[in-house]
Formats: C-alpha cells, sequence, structure tokens
C-alpha cells in the first residue's frame, strides 16, 4: 500500500513537470496476452495530458499484434505543446509454468509534434515543428511475486511486471520559426515497472511507472519526458490465473 501511495505522489511531481522535447513517449503496451482469441485494451493517461488508447489481440497461441494513439495538447501561457502519435507492432508471447508471462514485440510508430515558446507578455520566442518515425523493440515480463490491497473492507490482487522498450526515433521535416532546419535522431532506452490492481472481473488499474534514457545528445528530441501513467486495463478471453 504504501508503494502505490508513493508511486501515485511521484507520478503526480512528474506529470506536472516542465519538459522540453519534441518526443513524448508513449506508455509501453503491457497486454500479457496468454492465447489465442485474447483481448487486451486500455486507457492511460498522467496529469500532464499525455493519453494513450491501446489494445492487443492474439492472433494464435504464440503471436499477437498491437496498436495505440497517443495524443497530447495543452496550451499554456509561456508554451503551447500538441503531440499525436500512432504505433503498430506484433510479436510472440508465451505464459511460462509458474503462471507468468513473457512477450517479446516489434513494431513502427509515426506522428507529428510542435512546441511553442512564448514570453511572459504572450509574444512567441520560438516555434518548433516535425514529423517522428519510431522503430522499437519491447520485452514484457510479469513478476512471480503477488500481495493483496486490503481496502474499505474489500480485497484486491495486486500483481507486479517489467517491459524494457529500445525505439529509434527520428525528427523528419523539422522547421524552427517556419524556416526548415536539420533533422535529429536518438535511441532511447526505457526502462518500465508497472502495478496492477484487480477491482472488477477483467478490469484492473495500471500504474506504469519508468524512465527515458537517450543515449545520444540531441537538442531537440532528447529525453526529456519519462514514462509515467496511470490506466484501466481490460483483458477478455484469456486463461485464468495471475499475471
Amino acid at each position: 500500500m504504501l508503494l502505490f501511495a508513493r508511486f501515485l505522489v511521484l507520478l503526480l511531481l512528474l506529470g506536472l513537470s516542465s519538459c522540453a522535447s519534441l518526443y513524448f513517449p508513449p506508455p509501453p503496451q503491457v497486454p500479457l496476452l496468454t492465447q489465442q482469441g485474447e483481448f487486451s485494451g486500455g486507457i492511460h493517461s498522467n496529469f500532464g495530458g499525455n493519453t494513450s488508447l491501446q489494445g492487443a489481440y492474439a492472433v494464435t497461441n504464440g503471436l499477437g499484434v498491437m496498436g495505440s494513439a497517443s495524443f497530447l495538447h495543452r496550451n499554456k501561457p509561456k508554451k503551447a505543446e500538441n503531440f499525436d502519435f500512432f504505433e503498430a507492432g506484433a510479436g510472440y508471447f508465451t505464459r511460462l509454468p509458474d503462471q507468468r508471462v513473457l512477450e517479446i514485440y516489434g513494431g513502427y510508430g509515426l506522428g507529428s509534434s510542435d512546441r511553442t515558446d512564448r514570453t511572459r507578455e504572450g509574444v512567441v520566442e520560438q516555434r518548433q515543428e516535425g514529423n517522428l518515425n519510431k522503430l522499437f523493440l519491447q520485452v514484457n515480463y510479469s513478476a512471480k511475486k503477488h500481495q493483496t490491497l486490503h481496502l474499505f473492507g474489500n480485497h484486491f490482487p495486486l500483481s507486479y511486471g517489467t517491459a524494457l522498450r529500445l525505439s529509434h526515433v527520428e525528427l523528419s521535416n523539422f522547421k524552427l520559426d517556419g524556416v526548415t532546419a536539420p533533422g535529429e535522431d536518438n535511441i532511447f532506452l526505457e526502462p518500465i515497472t508497472f502495478t496492477r490492481v484487480q477491482v472488477l472481473g477483467p478490469v484492473q488499474l495500471q500504474l506504469i511507472s519508468g524512465g527515458n534514457f537517450g543515449l545520444k545528445h540531441r537538442k531537440y528530441l532528447r529525453a526529456a519526458n519519462a514514462v509515467f501513467q496511470l490506466g484501466v486495463v481490460v483483458n477478455l478471453g484469456g486463461q485464468e490465473g495471475r499475471r
């Protein structure tokens, strides 16, 4: 319970923090598929307004496909940011003998991003805009340790897991104040942990906490935005047992 509360506080602080990058990493999708015909869907967001819709489907007993759409649109006195991004991927999943799940996915993403910085008087200082293309490889793993959250006389099963995503992102068609500028690329390493609380049947609350590390030094495509999201996940048609 204490660990869960700490994660919520950290989520709030980082969601309200000011960041300066054209890349806002969507939360890694962790469907934890177990058998053919299973569907996993979810919606995640944070206090910064970065929202993601996700869906995954088990095509066979081992092949899964997934897709997501992420959006961020906020306009503050000193800055305005817009981010629209879409991802699709496919990969392998398996259920281990002790009921844990291992998944390996690869995929592609594309979208657009822009940022406008202003003075206190509302005068535009700089506008950045461009398109983003991304290739990623991701590994998901559910942990063995399980606990139960006791709240208001009810018992809510808790489960844990980790994911590691490696992404190569390119910034193209880049413009500064409307003038074409050289694009950038970066390699991002995004390790995350997730905690799930089963609230009703297949419905689970999920907290994602993690980091974002850029392996290259870049000015506009930096690892300035970490991965912290709170959402709802639903798995339908899967095997019974904690994941």
